[in-house]
């Protein structure tokens, strides 16, 4: 209960504009040639999970995903590696989620209505030798029926290798939602947890991401394990 509290304490005072990825692009740069695992949950392949109705390429090779959309800082570092722990590089990892209301850029029939031509919360980066890629985003919103989520798809080239989503700790959830003014809507009615969640639940705790609290925001991190290629 104590750490809740200071979970909330913490939330309720912190500037979202202070959390940046400097440290975490430094530490990218300093072991690229590391194979080090950022994460555990490792040395298993990743689950592949339904891709959902929202993916879009807007093809954008960015970091930096927010596009000044509101919401509680989030640097998600993601790492690919094959089934031998041994990192990819050169791979290619997309990255979309919802927004602090729940909307997904690129889409028609949203709760803010047509955003067809945006591209908030959506972006991609290639893996380095090391396997690693970093974005800077926010805390995932919701929408009715799922738990928070961010989907990812990894391409080899112009092939689809695994198509998954990445899921949180309740906690941090839920001290998000109560505390940020982003998030607030006039009714929480859909709004549903892990536990709830079919997809979360069959996907199990390799699609989980580690979750740090860290100046100004939160810190996640998830190892990705690929199967190898099948043959052409």
């Amino acid at each position: 209960m104590t750490a809740r509290r200071d979970l909330l304490k913490a939330l309720a005072l912190a500037a979202p504009s202070v959390l940046g990825l400097g440290a975490v692009s430094r530490a990218l740069a300093r072991d690229a040639r590391d194979a080090r695992l950022i994460a555990t949950h490792v040395c298993q392949l990743t689950p592949e999970t339904t891709e959902g109705p929202f993916y879009v390429d807007p093809q954008l090779m960015r970091s930096d995903i927010r596009d000044g959309r509101p919401g509680y800082p989030l640097a998600l570092r993601l790492q690919v590696v094959d089934a031998g722990c041994r990192p990819i590089d050169g791979a290619r990892v997309d990255i979309w989620h919802c927004d602090a209301q729940g909307n997904y850029s690129g889409v028609a029939g949203q709760a803010d209505g047509d955003l067809r031509g945006q591209a908030f919360l959506r972006g991609s980066q290639m893996t380095n030798p090391a396997g690693r890629v970093a974005f800077r985003t926010i805390w995932p919103g919701w929408y009715r029926g799922r738990t928070t989520h961010v989907h990812f798809k990894v391409l080899m080239g112009q092939r689809s290798m695994l198509t998954g989503q990445i899921f949180f700790p309740d906690r941090f959830s839920r001290a998000v939602f109560d505390q940020r003014p982003e998030y607030a809507r006039g009714s929480t009615r859909g709004l549903i947890f892990n536990d709830r969640d079919g997809i979360a639940r069959r996907a199990g705790q390799g699609a989980y991401a580690e979750v740090t609290q860290v100046p100004g925001g939160f810190e996640a991190a998830m190892v990705i394990g690929l199967a190898a290629p099948r043959p052409a």
